[in-house]
């Protein structure tokens, strides 16, 4: 069955790759067909958030807006956004998941998205960028078309991003900071608390929003990848080498006008989001199709992809498995070491749901047993809520945003 899917996936990927190429030989002819086409969507309800960045949606909504480019240890180049608060106002740092930016938490606009409901209520807030997305494709020595530039996956962004972003907050607000990640960003969460507690300590509590790092159970067709986590080349053939899906002009294509011209076309683009997320059409904004489709993806590397599926093979919440040989020139050990989740004193709470196809209940409880300052365990008391209804869900505000108001203000 594995191998069926396999052989189905890679031809998919070869008659993309060659339609790509002889429709769309390089970027200047995407650009040149994108222009001379753009009559094609006659929607009056065209969204301008899809042609907008971060930084101009918070703009366009009256809200002011800074972007701040902080070097990492190992050379990177991010970008964090902010929608500064009054003097003295507590700083919050929001952080994506895979192939996200910080544009996931502004695309709803004022009032449903978490991003300006905790501006609306005096927190200045700060909006991450992990190393490879939109917004962090820079290094100090390194050109995005070098393979080293890659060459990262959620550890190294845990180690390095994490640390260069608290530490700039906190220093510049002369404060700890409260934590909100979702799903890949309450992985690399975990792996920072775990290896450089130090820099945890200024966190005062951290919100975990479909929490990542035990994946034995999930459902999402991911896992589907999990029995080739360990045969690189062919994960490199499949998925490429170096970036894994980069946000380009022929997505932006796709998402201006294949995903916003009739009720078909909306089918397809939301129901390629339910197949690997979970299934929650009545929570579901369908006016935001194109503008997610705008900004995701955002680009991720394929190492990243790789060490998401090795977790899922394993059933461990562990550090890259470079295969017995090479762990044992890295780590002085043939399997790679676990994490120790155990020790993270930062206060946690856990938000999880029953239709979420990648961050699945077995494994959200294994993850609170192991932590040991889980302050709050919340199960959304909505059947259908799927991992990304935490972002774009109708009732967001309602059944989770406002309780992670009520708790930072009790705390």
């Amino acid at each position: 069955m594995n191998m069926t899917f396999l052989y189905v996936f890679t031809i998919c990927a070869s008659i993309f790759e060659v339609t790509s190429l002889v429709l769309f030989p390089d970027i200047q002819m995407i650009e040149k067909f994108i222009s001379n086409n753009h009559h094609i969507s006659n929607n009056e309800t065209y969204n301008p958030y899809v042609d907008l960045n971060t930084p101009q949606i918070i703009q366009k909504e009256g809200y002011s807006s800074e972007a701040h480019i902080i070097s990492t240890e190992d050379g990177y180049l991010l970008t964090l956004h902010r929608i500064p608060g009054k003097f003295k106002s507590h700083p919050v740092l929001m952080q994506h998941g895979l192939l996200s930016s910080s544009a996931d938490w502004v695309l709803s606009g004022p009032k449903k998205s978490l991003a300006f409901i905790l501006a609306d209520h005096g927190y200045d807030v700060w909006l991450g960028n992990f190393r490879g997305n939109t917004y962090s494709r820079a290094h100090k020595n390194l050109s995005i078309k070098d393979s080293r530039f890659w060459d990262f996956s959620w550890h190294e962004m845990g180690i390095y991003d994490l640390p260069a972003m608290i530490s700039y907050i906190t220093n510049l607000k002369q404060s700890n900071l409260t934590y909100i990640g979702h799903s890949m960003g309450t992985t690399t969460f975990y792996v920072m608390s775990t290896l450089i507690p130090d820099i945890a300590s200024r966190v005062q509590m951290m919100f975990s929003l479909a929490p990542v790092a035990y994946m034995e159970h999930m459902k999402s067709p991911l896992r589907l990848l999990a029995p080739f986590a360990h045969d690189l080349k062919l994960i490199v053939d499949i998925l490429g080498k170096d970036e894994f899906l980069p946000h380009n002009k022929l997505i932006e294509y796709f998402a201006k006008y294949g995903c916003d011209i009739n009720i078909l076309e909306h089918e397809i683009c939301s129901n390629i989001l339910f197949a690997f997320f979970g299934f929650d059409k009545s929570q579901f904004n369908y006016t935001l199709i194109p503008v997610i489709f705008g900004h995701v993806p955002a680009g991720a590397s394929t190492k990243t992809i790789v060490h998401y599926a090795q977790e899922i093979q394993s059933g461990k919440f562990q550090q890259f498995d470079y295969g017995s040989e090479q762990n044992l020139k890295i780590y002085n050990s043939v399997e790679p070491p676990d994490y120790d989740i155990s020790n993270i004193s930062v206060p946690m709470v856990l938000y999880y749901a029953s239709n979420d196809w990648c961050a699945s209940v077995t494994d959200v409880l294994r993850l609170s047993r192991k932590l040991s300052n889980v302050i709050n365990l919340y199960k959304i008391p909505y059947i259908k809520f799927n991992h990304l209804d935490f972002l774009w869900a109708i009732e967001a505000p309602e059944l989770v945003y406002y309780k992670i108001l009520n708790t930072m203000k009790d705390s």
